[in-house]
């Protein structure tokens, strides 16, 4: 299946098709000239391989597991690395991971001689349905996340559901937060797949549907000047959990999950704790209030005394809020 993705100034096209990681040269230009698969510890070694040999001519770049790789290390690494093997603006770079992989190796494709072409081939589900569509960029900085990075599009993503298979139960569980968040804010027969089947033999279909609610936000903001804000549901309070415990204690999607609690109204509440809880994730948690709101305070999507919620009365719909800062402390 090809999806397009219609930006003001860019075209690219998802492919989501069982099968497509090992043949990542069918769509991924490598005719005289160079790649750089970047991917990480975790991600089995077969699939850099897979892909290197589907290109041709590519070098690999593995970095150490975790969120706390996601610094101006790594990136500097990934840089001089493309320095040392004399990438050109002709050449390219392809991320083989989740989405720590996918954001520092698009971060550097955007830098490096101010933009070289960037290809995405997301290995886990969280980065499947979420971080790999729209051209968010990012490394962390002194603990907080995403705040170094650029609006870059990629040439191509490719979406292997087949790369599922060895990923850990929770690693599962932690993708299926965004479908969820999709599910809620923009897609009631989303959520209602996680409400009424086994969500495992519907993974093709909630990757695809997830993919089809990302994309409409995306196309129509592509910076996150209005509409795009709908994505950061269950992300402001989400996020800043993860920060005040610790990155990576709990994983993005977990943070994500409890964050939607929080911006959840009456009527919906006790449908959304119940989707989380069947799919093993959290709708509770023993919390430091006053970090959570430290961490809140420095989020970067607080503009000067005010930040903008996003809330949901209705399985399928949104609104935007606009609160002061103080008046967090009331959430948590």
């Amino acid at each position: 299946m090809i999806i397009p993705v219609k930006m003001k100034n860019d075209f690219y096209n998802i492919i989501l098709e069982r099968g497509s990681l090992k043949k990542a040269g069918d769509f991924i230009p490598c005719q005289n000239r160079k790649a750089l698969i970047v991917t990480d510890s975790g991600v089995p070694e077969e699939y850099s391989i897979s892909v290197a040999q589907s290109l041709g001519n590519a070098v690999i770049f593995t970095f150490q597991q975790g969120e706390g790789s996601k610094n101006f290390d790594t990136y500097k690494a990934i840089c001089q690395k493309l320095l040392e093997e004399n990438f050109s603006r002709k050449d390219c770079v392809v991320a083989v991971g989740g989405g720590v992989v996918g954001d520092i190796a698009g971060f550097a494709a955007a830098t490096f001689m101010r933009g070289i072409d960037f290809y995405n081939i997301p290995t886990t589900l969280l980065s499947q349905v979420d971080s790999s569509i729209g051209g968010k960029t990012a490394i962390d900085l002194n603990g907080i996340k995403n705040i170094i990075g650029a609006f870059y599009q990629p040439k191509c993503v490719i979406i292997d559901p087949d790369v599922l298979s060895t990923l850990p139960k929770r690693q599962i569980s932690n993708g299926l937060a965004e479908s969820i968040k999709m599910g809620i804010t923009g897609d009631e027969t989303l959520f209602e797949i996680f409400e009424n089947s086994n969500y495992l033999e519907r993974i093709d279909e909630i990757i695809e549907k997830s993919i089809l609610v990302k994309r409409a936000v995306v196309q129509e903001d592509e910076k996150e000047a209005g509409l795009r804000k709908v994505l950061n549901f269950g992300h402001t309070i989400g996020h800043a959990i993860e920060t005040s415990v610790g990155l990576g204690e709990l994983y993005h999607g977990e943070c994500v999950s409890l964050g939607m609690i929080f911006m959840c109204g009456n009527d919906i509440k006790e449908r959304v704790k119940t989707v989380l809880e069947s799919v093993n994730l959290p709708t509770e948690i023993d919390y430091n209030k006053q970090a959570v709101y430290s961490a809140l305070t420095h989020d970067k999507k607080a503009g000067g005394n005010k930040v903008t919620l996003v809330k949901s009365n209705k399985i399928g719909a949104f609104y935007f809020e606009e609160v002061e800062i103080d008046e967090l402390r009331s959430y948590l």
